[in-house]
């Protein structure tokens, strides 16, 4: 029933698979160097399958990294569909072992070398871009730009006061503005003391130590069961998947929102996050404060365009190299010997050709959607395993919504209630290809957590980060109310001052100036606002992935049943 099954079963063909030569090894050998035991030349042996297979490309095997070949042999086929026989006509049954010694006598001559690199035409290993620090320095401003920015201060610092005629600028100095109001009226705010906070927790210690007279301690037993299960329990790991949970709770039910510190400024605290006009429309340059790993990657003038002409060329053009169907050796130089232990294990090694620029670091943005089978809280910036198209590598990614904006909206969690798009720094792959998202146990075992495709090669696209800070109405008047405990300083509310407030119930309004020292500020709205009502403040920042990419993932993956069986579309090879 299982061969019939596998017979009638019908093979997917894969596009990223498709495109590219790729050779699963039947047999391996190592060269050592002579100067270093522990590095040498690859020899896998194997059938070409997907495209032709070019010397001068770069080859890839999967979990180990890219190298170069050296050269493409064609020994003696060891699976022949019409192997040679001589026929004997004394015994007829010695026609097959004449057959195999014959091949065997053939494998052991010097193979056939079909194709050597040219080091003019081969792809170089150079992965990324040698950043110069001496790039970004600028000259010392001249004289002229130094008087001309001086001029330009002092025009933007001059105050247009009405005067009565006759006034002289020093005079003028003294005289206040009608619209400004006497700072004595904050005074009341700064004294204010809670008292019936004070009262109420009083209450409450005396309440407690009453119940603890009253209770008695009393010592139970515990099964010798009990005190096994507890010795296989982790509980550092309880603990912090515990805190996830919280974290992630918290997230659901006030989302983006956080507590103003108390022992740090807010304007330092939030000193890269700037208030924007509107998410959706209010203009962010993408080249704006990049990272300094931002000069390591590579960026397309225009990246649909130049994967358009590469596919274009693997049709029509005639590339040289071992065709379809051979059965070839690869020379690959510069191995580790690790790939070869790990090959003599029993593990698969199976080599993938790589496209044009394909080598170099970039930007990657998948669209994945959490799997079923898997309920654990996913934190951003988390390790995880990839597995994009033929690659296999960690690294920590970013979420965020997947939307048409120019704009895209960081997430803390991997929500399962909708698709989000996943950033990292990971090598260029033309898409189409699938992902797959794992998480690696403690015991060792990696758990499918998501599931899509390739979306893009893009480091302009905007990740954006929101905070959003909290305040409650202490005095509400008409259009205007006095909020407190979103600022607890009167510089921090000078600061912020011209970004726009909201509220949960959809009032908008702006802060019209501080009262007192304490962080109280008066604030006018566009309505008149409800003592249930909350004041917020949005406030944003770019954020970007951390360089945490790693290819080199020897160790086989342990599938779990369930994971298989709900994911039928996805291919497993």
């Amino acid at each position: 029933m299982l061969l019939r099954q596998l017979v009638n079963q019908k093979q997917r063909h894969l596009a990223f698979r498709d495109r590219r030569a790729y050779l699963f090894a039947h047999a391996a050998d190592f060269v050592p160097n002579e100067e270093n035991n522990f590095v040498g030349t690859l020899k896998i042996s194997g059938y070409v399958r997907g495209q032709t297979m070019n010397v001068n490309s770069l080859l890839h095997i999967i979990g180990h990294g890219d190298f170069q070949m050296k050269q493409i042999d064609a020994p003696m086929d060891p699976f022949p569909l019409n192997p040679r026989v001589i026929k004997s006509q004394k015994d007829p049954g010695m026609a097959v072992e004449i057959g195999v010694m014959d091949a065997v006598a053939d494998m052991e001559e010097d193979p056939k070398v079909l194709m050597k690199a040219d080091p003019n035409r081969q792809e170089s290993l150079q992965t990324e871009v040698i950043p110069d620090p001496m790039e970004g320095e600028q000259t010392w401003p001249t004289e002229e730009e130094l008087s001309e920015a001086n001029d330009f201060l002092k025009e933007r610092s001059k105050v247009v006061k009405k005067v009565p005629k006759g006034t002289s600028s020093y005079q003028a100095e003294w005289i206040l503005d009608e619209d400004s109001e006497n700072d004595g009226e904050g005074d009341e705010y700064d004294d204010i003391e809670h008292e019936d906070f004070m009262e109420e927790d009083s209450q409450d210690e005396s309440s407690e130590e009453e119940e603890e007279e009253e209770c008695e301690t009393m010592t139970i037993g515990e099964s010798v069961r009990d005190d096994l299960y507890d010795e296989k329990v982790d509980k550092e790991a309880e603990e912090k998947m515990l805190e996830k949970y919280k974290q992630e709770r918290l997230e659901e039910m006030f989302p983006d929102e956080v507590d103003t510190p108390r022992d740090m400024a807010a304007r330092i605290r939030f000193q890269k996050y700037r208030g924007l006009k509107s998410f959706r429309t209010s203009p962010w340059d993408p080249k704006e404060n990049l990272p300094q790993d931002y000069a390591r990657i590579f960026q397309f003038q225009n990246f649909i365009n130049t994967r358009k002409r590469i596919f274009k060329e693997i049709k029509e053009k005639e590339v040289e190299g071992a065709e379809v169907g051979w059965y070839v050796t690869l020379h690959v130089s510069e191995v580790p010997v690790s790939v070869v232990e790990y090959f003599k294990r029993g593990a698969p090694l199976i080599g993938f050709s790589l496209l044009p620029h394909e080598q170099k670091m970039s930007v990657l943005n998948m669209v994945v959607s959490r799997h079923p089978g898997n309920t654990e809280p996913v934190k951003a910036k988390e390790e995880l395993i990839f597995h994009c198209g033929f690659r296999r590598f960690r690294a920590s990614p970013l979420f965020s919504q997947h939307t048409a904006a120019d704009k895209h909206k960081f997430q803390r969690f991997l929500t399962a209630d909708m698709a989000l798009v996943v950033t990292v720094y990971a090598p260029i792959t033309f898409p189409p290809a699938s992902v797959l998202l794992f998480k690696q146990n403690s015991n060792g075992m990696h758990s499918l957590i998501a599931t899509g495709h390739l979306l893009s090669v893009d480091p302009d696209r905007m990740v954006i980060k929101r905070v959003v800070l909290s305040g409650h109405p202490f005095k509400i008047f008409t259009k205007m109310a006095v909020v407190r405990y979103m600022f607890f300083s009167r510089e921090d509310v000078l600061w912020f001052k011209p970004v726009e407030l909201r509220t949960k119930w959809g009032r908008r309004g702006h802060i019209k100036e501080p009262l007192g020292t304490h962080g109280h500020m008066k604030c006018s709205f566009d309505g008149k606002l409800k003592s249930q009502d909350t004041v917020l403040m949005n406030l944003y920042k770019r954020v970007f992935p951390k360089w945490t990419y790693d290819p080199y993932i020897p160790e086989p993956v342990l599938w779990v049943k369930s994971e298989i069986s709900a994911v039928p579309e996805v291919d497993m090879q």
